[in-house]
């Protein structure tokens, strides 16, 4: 199975929307959507029978108040402070990274690492087998939950050919995690000075892993001169650019209704048909 995944940077640059597409334009069996802070692929998937499961990750401080000696010695000890002290110490859960240090120092041993459940995992099941998850506001194990939703979604099939990734907004864990055993890696730009850098920085990334790199820059007649930039930055580092798509605040509407990009002819609808032409190309290659 060859695994195709879409990247952008940063938040609204047009990632889902154009994850969304391919897969309707595949008719891909296989689908992932690795943005687990904020997962909204199923919005436009009509998504229908789902499975969910509890993610339990690093485990989080529990004080034992029986006891506890208000000694101070894990609050001192604890660099993200998340130990509250009013008239007993606590943990406050949303600020624990699960470190340990606060067991390792108390002298009384009142203090032990317990499970937390991290976010939930959600397999959809039709004619296809749909993988993603949501983290729990404050946790921070997005890498590893990333990572447990492709393993999903593989333990899941058996002989699908094409498996289409929506990955992670960002340059940070949960875009490395998104980034591992994947074929090819299309980026979603916009001609804008952070859409820039962020691609940049994705492209740098993604070279470690040594696969397959094309851009297409999405919304390109705002901003011309940054396009033309774009281009060059691309041209300059041998990055093949597969296509540009103009602005069309109609896609907003259709996106809203449900619907893929792709669902409707426009000129946008006509270049992200292009695109994908060609990414095909590209990973088959």
């Amino acid at each position: 199975m060859k695994q195709l995944l879409i990247l952008s940077g940063k938040g609204g640059t047009g990632k889902t929307t154009i994850a969304s597409s391919f897969i309707e334009l595949s008719k891909a069996k296989a689908f992932a959507d690795c943005d687990v802070e904020a997962p909204n692929l199923h919005l436009v998937m009509n998504t229908n029978t789902k499975t969910s499961t509890p993610y339990y990750g690093m485990g989080k401080a529990i004080i034992d108040q029986s006891k506890c000696i208000k000694c101070g010695l894990c609050k001192e000890s604890c660099r993200f402070g998340a130990i509250d002290f009013s008239d007993k110490y606590e943990i406050n859960l949303f600020k624990c990274e699960g470190c340990s240090v606060c067991e390792f120092v108390c002298p009384e041993n009142a203090i032990e690492m317990a499970s937390y459940k991290d976010g939930e995992t959600t397999i959809y099941r039709d004619n296809y087998i749909f993988s993603t998850a949501e983290l729990n506001m404050g946790s921070g194990n997005s890498g590893k939950l990333v990572m447990k939703v492709k393993e999903n979604l593989k333990d899941n099939l058996t002989d699908e050919p094409l498996a289409i990734i929506d990955g992670s907004p960002g340059i940070g864990c949960p875009v490395i995690a998104s980034l591992s055993g994947v074929d090819m890696v299309l980026i979603v730009t916009e001609p804008s000075v952070s859409g820039m850098s962020d691609m940049i920085r994705i492209i740098k990334t993604a070279e470690h892993f040594r696969v397959k790199i094309a851009v297409c820059i999405n919304k390109y007649d705002t901003n011309i001169s940054q396009k033309q930039k774009i281009e060059k930055y691309l041209i300059d580092r041998k990055i093949e650019l597969i296509g540009k798509i103009v602005y069309d605040k109609n896609i907003s509407k259709i996106l809203n209704e449900g619907k893929t990009a792709v669902s409707v002819d426009s000129e946008a609808s006509r270049s992200i048909k292009n695109i994908y032409s060609r990414a095909i190309e590209i990973l088959n290659s």
